[in-house]
């Protein structure tokens, strides 16, 4: 494909600004037509981004002679539709996180996209943020020695700051988001532990709704032993008092420690010499990155920056971590 045509389902909040704009920011990649139920919203989006075309039905937009490569973002309750849709098109596919509601439709995604000899990527676009890759740098080069454990914690009041405003909350519903905010913002920071650490040997944790305050569970908690021995425990917590806020991960190394706020941006490294604290500025779309690596994948100049198969993993990670304790 010598210029990537893209067309996006669902121009909802992720897409305003995160995504949609980085699409005509790369070379060989333009945003041609966008799509929304909401016929109004859909032309307002269209004429804000200056985008030619606009559809208020996916069918439409997917069959639109001109697109050549569908970007799913809507809620992960039709990430699975429209993706089985658009490889059965033909079509190459960049999907949302989480990929799907559960570790069963991702693995039934991935056995499609074998099928169809198809081309489909995660958004799982903290693995191109230099951050994260300086981040993976320093463990390759056993900056911190070997990594014994991982402490992850992401604790947020009940309207968490990290997630968009001004949009209908479909994260709390679970048959829209798969669960609740743990569904929404933990996939960046499991993807990343996946990325760091390789293959995970054994994981298990649970899930409940502690505060009643809606239908999804809003405590969760975790481990995973890697195959490498890395021990990664997770606390993951939506109904904190606001002054509780904690987005933190540290990496602890037999010689050291790696800390980072996974929604942030700066990396504080100690060892035996000291500390340095290492700060980055975050792309205006911040998906801008991923985008790159993934026109590149779809000219076959790179490999796939996240697959299909690496996701399935993720969301079985995911359905253990919030599984309902038993006695």
């Amino acid at each position: 494909m010598e210029t990537i045509n893209w067309g996006i389902i669902g121009c909802g909040d992720v897409t305003e600004k995160k995504s949609g704009p980085a699409f005509n920011k790369v070379p060989g990649s333009k945003l041609v037509a966008v799509m929304r139920r909401d016929a109004d919203k859909a032309a307002d989006y269209a004429h804000r981004h200056g985008v030619r075309k606009w559809y208020s039905d996916a069918d439409e937009l997917m069959n639109d002679e001109e697109v050549n490569a569908i970007y799913v973002a809507t809620p992960p309750s039709s990430h699975f539709d429209y993706a089985i849709a658009a490889l059965q098109k033909g079509y190459p596919v960049y999907v949302e996180k989480p990929v799907t509601l559960n570790a069963d439709q991702a693995q039934q995604l991935a056995d499609a996209v074998q099928q169809y000899n198809g081309k489909l990527i995660v958004a799982h676009y903290r693995r191109r943020l230099p951050m994260f890759l300086k981040i993976k740098e320093l463990l390759e080069q056993h900056a911190i020695g070997e990594v014994r454990t991982v402490q992850l914690r992401l604790w947020q009041s009940r309207k968490p700051a990290l997630v968009t405003k001004g949009s209908p909350n479909w994260r709390t519903q679970p048959n829209l988001s798969g669960g609740g905010y743990f569904h929404d913002l933990a996939p960046h920071q499991l993807d990343l532990m996946l990325y760091f650490f390789g293959q995970p040997a054994y994981y298990q944790g649970f899930g409940f709704n502690q505060a009643q305050d809606n239908e999804a569970d809003d405590h969760i908690s975790g481990s995973i032993l890697f195959e490498n021995k890395v021990v990664v425990n997770g606390s993951w917590c939506f109904n904190v008092a606001e002054t509780e806020n904690v987005d933190y991960c540290e990496i602890i190394g037999s010689e050291g420690s790696i800390s980072f706020a996974v929604f942030g941006s700066t990396v504080t490294v100690k060892d035996e010499s000291g500390e340095e604290t290492i700060n980055f500025e975050q792309p205006e779309n911040i998906q801008l990155p991923m985008i790159t690596s993934m026109v590149a994948y779809l000219n076959n100049e790179q490999p796939n920056p996240c697959t299909i198969d690496e996701a399935v993993v993720l969301m079985k990670i995911i359905d253990a971590f919030a599984a309902k304790p038993t006695n």
